[in-house]
């Protein structure tokens, strides 16, 4: 390593010493020697911005055709069909946008390029030409923020009807922890001055509240689908941020403080293994892991697509461990789940 950055630091030293050659061999050119652009060169010039022009518009189109496999599947809740529209009408209008302006620059930039004889024509302003390039933006810009400030109105409207699933995200360095309401659905007061990791209480839930008895305290998260689910977000140590991409959701989880956000899943886990994108990027993981098994290289097992939950904050050096499984299913296969499982009191007791 230490002579890599050697020759790295040698070869920068000898890139500065042959520029400053080249910058004082300039200054001591006379005006008359100076070399000045020809009528062919200025042509030659523009016929590479065209050039030019068309490799952007190539390398635009190869990436669309090649990367695209490697977006997002569609969304798996009832806000991200309208999130992922206000999205591709944003990026289309800016790619056209794109087009047209980088058309327009390459184009002009040839046929009023540097002739002999030729003088540039100065206009000191001109009002019409203003206004139109100005109120367009204007306009344009007008409709999608607010279009945008619309969506996420109806996304931030955490309210508790339709009888919404309480469920509580705990962040800390490296870990996520889920609590659910338990049968009475209402998660009990916590706090993390109240942490006793000896008695098993690593949320810091306050046991004299009596809806902190039925809480179910667990390390994989179930969700019922078509069932809106509210979560309440909380950290114990650093600033991190709840990302279910598949979902089309993040909230930062801010320590000292409470944040929410709600959504309704639309579909379950099985159904979206059943997604051609998803057979297809199961497909290409796996074959991709089986190489790496020849290779006798590590966490090459076979992948299984899953919901999951990330960490979308660089919260420290293991923020890469930062996952949690999400399992969405129906409503009969949640009950059942979470009739399985063991609730705070019952862990309480069986630490004393």
């Amino acid at each position: 390593m230490t002579a890599v950055l050697t020759i790295a630091i040698l070869v920068l030293v000898a890139i500065a010493i042959w520029q400053m050659t080249k910058m004082f061999e300039l200054s001591q050119l006379k005006a008359e020697n100076s070399q000045v652009a020809s009528d062919i060169d200025n042509k030659n010039n523009g016929y590479l911005l065209f050039a030019f022009l068309i490799f952007i518009y190539a390398l635009t189109i190869y990436c669309f055709y090649s990367y695209s496999k490697y977006l997002l599947p569609e969304a798996a809740s009832a806000h991200g069909g309208e999130y992922d529209q206000l999205m591709l009408v944003t990026m289309g209008i800016i790619l056209f946008v794109q087009t047209i302006t980088q058309a327009l620059l390459h184009y002009f930039g040839f046929k009023y390029r540097g002739e002999k004889g030729k003088k540039a024509l100065f206009f000191a302003d001109n009002d019409r030409l203003e206004f139109i390039w100005t109120i367009i933006p204007v306009i344009v810009l007008a409709g999608l923020i607010l279009w945008g400030l619309y969506t996420w109105t109806n996304i931030m409207d955490v309210n508790e009807d339709d009888d919404p699933l309480m469920v509580e995200l705990y962040a800390q360095q490296f870990n996520w922890t889920a609590r659910y309401g338990g049968s009475d659905n209402v998660l009990g007061e916590a706090n993390v001055r109240l942490i006793d990791i000896n008695r098993a209480n690593v949320l810091g839930l306050d046991e004299s509240d009596p809806y902190s008895a039925d809480d179910v305290i667990v390390k994989e998260l179930h969700l019922p689908v078509g069932r809106k689910i509210i979560f309440k977000l909380r950290s114990q140590d650093v600033l991190h941020s709840a990302f279910m991409p598949f979902f089309r959701a993040q909230m930062n989880c801010v320590p000292g403080m409470i944040t929410e956000f709600s959504f309704t899943p639309t579909i379950t886990t099985e159904e979206m293994r059943q997604k051609p994108e998803i057979v297809d990027k199961v497909k290409r993981t796996n074959k991709l892991r089986a190489e790496r098994a020849a290779k006798g290289e590590p966490n090459s097992d076979p992948w299984e697509f899953d919901f999951i939950l990330l960490c979308n904050k660089i919260c420290g050096k293991s923020h890469y461990n930062m996952q949690m499984k999400i399992v969405v299913e129906t409503p009969e296969e949640y009950n059942e789940w979470m009739s399985q499982q063991t609730s705070f009191s019952e862990q309480m007791a069986s630490m004393n």
